[in-house]
């Protein structure tokens, strides 16, 4: 059975990545483990131990009485969605957020997380965006990143950012299944700008390979892609918005960080990373 990992910090912009978790896990028939983590405070070190001990233990029954609070909620809105039946597993650790995915990504088998973002307010991201954003860059598994406003009415249109790569091609045939499992159309979208080195017979080879799959191919010419992408999806009704994640490439070089990452604090719908070592 596959697995996505749901972490949450029981704010609302989690609760409504909660819907999507449940809904990828009932198409895939999937397992969802729901992910609390919490972070020690650094006390200083001219106390007596005892009463440190006993600072740590009550900020450890204070957030075992919040998630064990929680657990009754998580079940009241998978049942509102038709989606008890969904395998639910529940985890508390303590530890550095980004620490702790990874961590349970790569010893629980995880292959898919969905976690939600608060987005950013003018230069400062807020502390969920800002944690979804690092995740989606540095966990070797399929990150959907759910921006809060994001409300859950059926995936019909995906689409999917590329350069023409092998690396893409290998990303947008992972894709297509998990399309056809929603019955959305996947849209194909190159931005073209003047330094683009894609030649034209490459996509025609894309074309002839997807040409079963449920894909439509867009080329935009435009010097900014990031607000391309952004008016593409809103042009186009788009549910979702998939692209691979490079370490390092393109989308760092244009940014200075991944524009997977930067996308994730800025665009009204769902972010599927695809990463490069899980495809």
């Amino acid at each position: 059975m596959k697995r996505i990992l749901f972490p949450t910090d029981f704010s609302e912009a989690s609760k409504n990545a909660f819907v999507y978790a449940l809904k990828l896990a009932d198409a895939i028939k999937a397992e969802v483990i729901t992910l609390h983590a919490y972070e020690l405070p650094q006390l200083n070190v001219g106390r007596l131990p005892n009463t440190i001990k006993e600072v740590y233990d009550n900020i450890e029954l204070e957030n075992f009485d919040d998630f064990k609070g929680q657990i009754p909620v998580l079940r009241e809105i998978a049942e509102k969605y038709q989606l008890g039946h969904v395998k639910l597993t529940n985890m508390l650790k303590h530890g550095d957020i980004i620490w702790t995915i990874k961590n349970v990504v790569k010893e629980e088998h995880i292959d898919y997380v969905v976690m939600g973002t608060k987005g950013a307010t003018g230069l400062k991201e807020t502390f969920l965006g800002s944690n979804t954003g690092s995740v989606i860059t540095e966990v070797d598994a399929i990150v959907i990143g759910v921006p809060e406003s994001s409300e859950f009415t059926g995936i019909h249109n995906i689409v999917f950012s590329t350069r023409y790569r092998e690396k893409d091609l290998k990303a947008i045939k992972q894709l297509v299944p998990l399309a056809e499992l929603f019955g959305a159309k996947i849209h194909c979208l190159y931005i073209k700008t003047k330094k683009s080195d894609v030649n034209p017979v490459v996509i025609e080879d894309w074309k002839f390979l997807l040409k079963d799959a449920n894909v439509i191919f867009h080329t935009v010419e435009s010097e900014n892609v990031k607000d391309s992408i952004l008016n593409f999806v809103d042009s186009y009704n788009i549910d979702m918005l998939a692209m691979l994640n490079y370490k390092r490439g393109f989308f760092e070089e244009l940014f200075k960080q991944s524009l997977t990452q930067k996308l994730s604090y800025h665009v009204k719908v769902p972010i599927l990373a695809l990463h490069e070592n899980a495809v």
